[in-house]
């Protein structure tokens, strides 16, 4: 199996190390990655100009190949078909993102971005996010299970797996909740603080905080309970033309 593996936070980041190696059991491993952080971009691309392309020689996981772009996750993907890798890859993994992507927050994921990327091309995707990449114990215990049971099951050709994983210790996790359907809510509350500025204008601080309850069922919801959650998302426009 060929499998390309994706994210947002940067080719440095350890949630991609750690995807990178968990995808090496099961096949021959391409890492393409932004060279810098490129969260909440969605499935932006670069229209005009043009964007870089370096090998990495010192990813932390042997037996890859790797490489950077100046770009988008979506970029990624796009310069991984088209040009780095010599053949379509078989699945694409996204992530490991450092926070959860569910609910609202969906919408600006450049981890979801970069699997429905994949998924615009005909190749199935699994996005994959944790609480905090700083503590990656449970997703690492656990996801070559998850993983291994996704790309066994039917999903249609405009959707895409959504995984993601509590930070926490293994024992903590209570087990694994299916078929979650995205919260209406934001899990991350964007907060907007004014301040004046000299010479006129504003300048906006942003801060927030998490939230703290959601519909039972959801994705969200599942988290908060220290569950990991894997649902499906739909790519409306392909699900027009295919489904």
């Amino acid at each position: 199996m060929r499998i390309l593996v994706v994210n947002d936070d940067g080719i440095k980041s350890a949630g991609i190390s750690s995807l990178a190696r968990m995808a090496a059991a099961f096949g021959e491993v391409w890492v393409v990655a932004p060279d810098n952080q490129c969260s909440a971009m969605s499935q932006r691309v670069t229209a005009f100009g043009s964007i870089t392309v370096k090998p990495e020689a010192d990813f932390p996981v042997e037996g890859v190949h790797a490489f950077s772009v100046s770009g988008t996750p979506a970029d990624c993907v796009k310069a991984a078909l088209q040009q780095i890798m010599p053949f379509a890859p078989d699945v694409v993994f996204s992530g490991i993102n450092n926070g959860y992507n569910v609910g609202v927050d969906i919408l600006y994921s450049g981890t979801v971005g970069a699997a429905m990327e994949a998924l615009t091309n005909g190749i199935p995707a699994i996005a994959f996010s944790a609480e905090s990449a700083k503590d990656l114990r449970a997703a690492e215990k656990f996801l070559p299970e998850i993983t291994r049971d996704l790309m066994e099951w039917e999903i249609s050709s405009y959707e895409i797996w959504n995984v993601n994983v509590p930070s926490c210790s293994p024992e903590e996790i209570r087990g694994v909740s299916y078929d979650r359907t995205p919260s209406c809510h934001h899990f991350y509350h964007l907060i907007y603080e004014p301040a004046e500025l000299p010479e006129g204008g504003m300048e906006l601080k942003i801060g927030g905080n998490c939230c703290q309850e959601a519909e039972s069922g959801s994705d969200i919801y599942a988290v908060l309970g220290k569950y990991i959650s894997v649902g499906k998302i739909e790519n409306a426009v392909l699900k027009y033309r295919r489904g």
